[in-house]
């Protein structure tokens, strides 16, 4: 169990730490509770590398053997040797990558005898006859004591192989990463409200739903398919648990009543008649979207959509929303705003021009 006292590291803290350290074959293991991103950081890792290869490896699943491999009896030696397991990259497969990533997740999940073995992989890179190829990287994750998991406590000897990264879920890190996955915009709107709610897990808790990056994801598919509110309430508390189904609902209510983004786009709605700040949020979202989409399109009104919406947020919206609009646009979304080319921007420049520039410090 990792100490109390650990220091902790954000998502993308985690990935500058794990690059680091692949650099110099170092291997790394993340602790962290259930469904905070640790495989969602492998996998983006993995990309961010050139010419690579994820192997997902889930050693609680596995026995001693698939690490070692099966003995067989060699007639042209006489002797006994091993045949490698097919899921560990061999010399041939490894040339056609620059890097391979192993992950082996659910590592302390295993049990001692796979731990031991995979100690040997570790350590030495090689067991009994396999060798791991020179361009394969090692992270490893798993669950803590602490989160109700079932574990079992990592030897010393292998702990002190890996440098330890303990994990926490920080909301700046999940907005960026679910603006770039297409998260719902009312699962979006609802947690940059309420970002207390991204997390909800107690592993005291008997309940079996619980809110974790990793949980509001399900919830965001779910609503892909909206058919009735009844079912779609089930399955947002199957997901998230009771308590938090009911204040989504609640707020996914008053989001529907807002403007369209498309009609505040085409200067068509200039105000609003509700002012619900956790729907404004989900607004917000919306309309950076569709502005990405006529960006992506080549849409020859863009020009005149940002001054609509910049228009838009200086009637209605508080100065804290206004700020997180631009950060999405800009930031997230990276939209191509031409200050020469938007009716209204150097009006909006000297009312908020002050407060983006220090949010962005």
């Amino acid at each position: 169990m990792i100490d109390a006292m650990a220091r902790t590291v954000t998502p993308n803290g985690a990935k500058k730490s794990i690059l680091r350290a692949f650099k110099k074959k170092r291997p790394l293991f993340m602790w962290g509770p259930p469904g905070i991103g640790k495989s969602d950081i492998v996998g983006q890792i993995t990309k961010q590398l050139k010419n690579s290869k994820l192997i997902d490896v889930r050693l609680s699943l596995w026995e001693p053997t698939d690490i070692k491999g099966i003995p067989y009896f060699d007639s042209n030696s006489g002797t006994m040797v091993w045949a490698p397991p097919a899921e560990l990259p061999n010399e041939e497969e490894a040339a056609k990558y620059d890097n391979i990533v192993l992950f082996l997740d659910e590592m302390n999940s295993a049990a001692p005898a796979v731990q031991a073995a995979a100690y040997q992989l570790i350590l030495n890179r090689r067991v009994g006859q396999y060798k791991l190829p020179d361009n394969v990287l090692i992270v490893a994750a798993g669950n803590r004591e602490a989160d109700k998991g079932v574990t079992y406590r990592m030897p010393a000897p292998l702990a002190n192989r890996f440098v330890h990264l303990e994990l926490a879920v920080n909301f700046d890190d999940w907005f960026e990463w679910a603006i770039g996955n297409d998260i719902h915009n009312d699962v979006v709107g609802y947690l940059t409200f309420s970002k207390k709610d991204l997390y909800d897990f107690d592993p005291k808790s008997p309940s079996r739903s619980f809110a974790t990056p990793r949980s509001w994801s399900f919830v965001s598919e779910l609503l892909d398919d909206d058919e009735d509110e009844t079912t779609t309430t089930d399955l947002v508390s199957g997901s998230v648990g009771e308590g938090l189904a009911v204040k989504f609902m609640a707020h996914r209510k008053v989001a529907a009543s807002m403007p369209n983004p498309t009609d505040i786009l085409a200067g068509k709605v200039k105000d609003m008649n509700t002012k619900e700040i956790s729907a404004m949020y989900s607004l917000t979202v919306s309309l950076c979207y569709e502005l990405k989409q006529a960006s992506d399109a080549g849409n020859k009104k863009f020009d005149k959509m940002v001054s609509n919406f910049l228009r838009f947020a200086m009637d209605n919206f508080e100065t804290e929303l206004v700020v997180m609009g631009i950060k999405v646009a800009i930031t997230q979304y990276q939209l191509p705003i031409d200050p020469d080319e938007v009716d209204c921007f150097d009006e909006f420049h000297e009312r908020f021009g002050k407060y983006i520039s220090a949010a962005s410090q």
